[in-house]
């Protein structure tokens, strides 16, 4: 917030006036959700009960090429490392909220923190009371007295992408490091990690092609992913069980996020996301491949929803398993021809016997 007293003599009712006729059209320009607009927020507060005139400038979020490509002299495109799999259509639709009981006191424990977790980013980002839902099924719940704005679901999504990235990182980290000090195999726990870090990278991203946070979001982020790097870095040196099933919650709770985004637009309460003249950022269409006639908000959400599922299951698989023997099922190659177990739509996971 920038704030000036300027006196009543160099701006006059005449000069306020041409001023307010200047500033309007570019509220009306500015339109939430397409990359290339831009979003500028003026708040003018006149005092009459004094000899000042109080003018403050808000810049809100601004929708601009946040981070544009590097052009160079030779190269053509950096492609993804992790090219991205890919889904059925069926299987994005499939994906349901829902939740994995505690089982054990590790579970317990884990699930506590990740409803400590989930109050914290509803006060910092803003929500109200009557924007969430239900507390007796805060993740599979889907009904709100009041829907969020596309501005507030932007914030969220971009809170919620830029601490998912860190686990896989961490634990990927890590189990590198044990590897190469303990001289053993990993079993491919490793490369399954950072491309789950990758993926979720790659949502950060996507979001920041449709906005810009400003300067205390980009404070609070940092804040939070150095709290949150180094509790999962000790966490994971002490149980890679528990902090695996936290993921696990964490990513019901992404899960859960975007089936809610999804729902609002399809009841017609985020009307800028369903203008037919809405385009999702280039590099959302290249990382998920999105065929031409599927490339709307709605869509991308599906994308990415089907991805944290992925991520759920897969977090909540690895729980289960032995943490210093078992392979990933994930990357395996099976005998008699059987396939790698998919986690898309496997909410609570794989059991050990059920892959192993």
């Amino acid at each position: 917030m920038l704030s000036t007293k300027v006196q009543t003599k160099l701006c006059s009712p005449k000069q306020a006036a041409r001023l307010s006729r200047a500033v309007a059209p570019l509220f009306h320009a500015s339109t939430l959700g397409y990359p290339a607009g831009i979003r500028i927020g003026l708040v003018a507060s006149l005092q009459h009960n004094g000899s000042s005139r109080a003018f403050s400038t808000t810049p809100v979020t601004n929708f601009k090429e946040f981070f544009p490509v590097k052009e160079t002299e030779n190269i053509r495109e950096t492609p993804p490392a992790w090219p991205h799999h890919g889904y059925t259509e069926q299987e994005m639709l499939s994906v349901v909220p829902a939740h994995r009981p505690p089982k054990t006191w590790g579970d317990w424990a884990a699930w506590k923190f990740m409803r400590s977790c989930r109050w914290g980013m509803d006060f910092f980002t803003g929500m109200k009371k009557e924007q969430k839902v239900d507390k007796a099924n805060p993740t599979t719940a889907v009904d709100t007295i009041k829907p969020l704005t596309e501005a507030q679901w932007l914030l969220r999504f971009l809170f919620l992408e830029s601490i998912a990235g860190v686990p896989g990182m961490v634990a990927g980290m890590l189990r590198h490091l044990h590897s190469i000090r303990r001289l053993k195999r990993d079993n491919g726990w490793i490369e399954t990690l950072l491309e789950e870090s990758y993926n979720e990278r790659m949502h950060l991203l996507t979001f920041m092609k449709m906005c810009e946070p400003g300067w205390f979001m980009k404070l609070l982020l940092i804040g939070a992913q150095g709290v949150y790097f180094n509790g999962l870095f000790i966490t994971y040196l002490i149980s890679p069980k528990i902090t695996h099933r936290f993921v696990g919650y964490l990513e019901e709770e992404a899960v859960h996020t975007y089936t809610l985004a999804i729902k609002q637009i399809e009841d017609g309460h985020l009307p800028k996301w369903s203008d037919p003249n809405f385009k999702v950022p280039d590099i959302a269409v290249k990382y998920w491949h999105m065929p031409e006639g599927k490339r709307t908000m709605k869509d991308l959400i599906y994308y990415i929803r089907a991805d944290e599922a992925c991520h759920r299951g897969v977090n909540h698989t690895l729980s289960n398993l032995n943490q210093k023997d078992d392979p990933n099922p994930f990357v395996s190659e099976y005998k008699n021809g059987r396939s790698p177990p998919r986690p898309a739509l496997k909410a609570e996971g794989y059991e050990r016997e059920e892959v192993l």
